[in-house]
């Protein structure tokens, strides 16, 4: 049976179970497995150090590990689980996008962006997304399967590894040395809570210290959803404290029902209160995804009752112009819209602001590259 809030699919006709990886693993469960192969549990650890901190899978690299081990170590927990199709970049090499080939020959995007203060990279969850919302270039091309603990995040290290190498160019951290990944934001294909089990198993592989995981923060990572009420109350009970993002892109649950559909089972109100009991048990602020679409959900109106719904509640709304996909009737709201929504939300002190829209010269909203190569 699923878990609340993790949605059951049907895998493509074809369809390989991926397998079985170090980041799938718990470290106790990594030293049971590395026993199993007739080697010393703390291989575990060695293994953990060189993916996870020295970012390699290569076992030429691994020279504290006896040369007659290391083949079959790595066949066992360090397979390869995907292969990159393309990278594309736009704005001077600081935004770059992957195309990724699964294992079963599906196709998953993710994006590194690079700023002067931060660098952010946007992962995928899943291969497509079985939400549906029509003006989503991932939701119109439907969902494929969830993406394992593991494929989630080896996107991540290797994001980690193209900016220590210097791929994505920029400057120097802050202090001194190749820059480093900041912030974390599960806004790429799917909808992470309904892949709840491997998402939340990635958050904890990628904030785990050395040399268990990656140890990045986790009030640098953001997890989006739709508003998968059972879930978003689940996920208020594991004690992280990643930044919560409730894509409602509507304040109205008649017009909320068609953007996101998801809507027909749990009310505009039903997820919001589900966020603030996140927002109360995490200690963190809510953010609002909303896209702004023209003559749908860009009115003066609309911006008054989001405002009157959020009021005093900390939350932050983050406008996203929206990033048109081919053929779609959906296209970006008029400047003057834009700056009048903003203004209706200010009126009610509710902090906005517009999202920076990289990326539209690469295909930037998560999905349309992968459709072009199904094409």
């Amino acid at each position: 049976m699923p878990a609340p809030g993790e949605l059951t699919f049907v895998a493509p006709r074809g369809a390989v179970k991926p397998p079985r990886h170090l980041a799938d693993l718990t470290p106790a469960e990594r030293r049971d497995a590395v026993a199993e192969l007739g080697e010393k549990p703390f291989r575990a650890r060695q293994l953990s150090r060189h993916y996870f901190t020295r970012l390699t899978d290569d076992p030429a690299d691994w020279t504290d590990v006896p040369a007659a081990a290391r083949e079959r170590l790595a066949g066992a927990l360090l397979p390869r689980l995907m292969t990159v199709v393309r990278h594309l970049s736009c704005d001077d090499g600081a935004t770059r996008k992957t195309l990724w080939r699964l294992g079963d020959g599906t196709l998953v995007e993710s994006v590194l962006m690079r700023y002067p203060d931060r660098v952010t990279m946007c992962v995928s969850s899943q291969a497509g997304c079985g939400m549906n919302c029509p003006f989503c270039a991932t939701g119109q091309a439907g969902l494929d399967r969830n993406l394992s603990t593991a494929e989630i995040v080896h996107q991540i290290v290797d994001g980690m590894r193209a900016l220590r190498d210097g791929e994505v160019p920029g400057g120097a951290s802050p202090e001194g040395g190749p820059a480093r990944l900041s912030n974390i934001v599960f806004m790429g294909m799917g909808e992470p809570l309904a892949n709840y089990r491997r998402v939340t198993g990635a958050i904890r592989r990628l904030t785990d210290g050395d040399p268990d995981g990656a140890g990045l923060s986790q009030r640098g990572i953001t997890v989006s959803t739709v508003g998968l009420v059972p879930a978003m109350l689940r996920f208020a009970d594991e004690g992280f404290t990643c930044r919560l993002a409730v894509s409602l892109h509507a304040p109205d649950d008649e017009l909320r029902d068609t953007l996101v559909p998801v809507n027909t089972r749990w009310k505009v109100r039903e997820v919001l209160d589900a966020a603030w009991a996140y927002a109360e048990k995490s200690g963190r602020r809510i953010s609002i995804e909303y896209a702004l679409i023209r003559d749908i959900n860009d009115q003066a109106w609309r911006a008054d009752l989001l405002g009157r719904l959020l009021k005093g509640r900390g939350a932050h709304v983050n406008l996203i112009p929206l990033n048109p996909t081919p053929g779609s009737r959906w296209t970006a709201s008029r400047p003057e819209d834009e700056r009048a929504f903003v203004a209706g939300l200010q009126a009610h002190g509710v902090p906005v602001t517009v999202r920076d829209t990289r990326g539209q010269e690469i295909d930037g909203a998560c999905g349309q590259l992968a459709a072009a190569e199904r094409v």
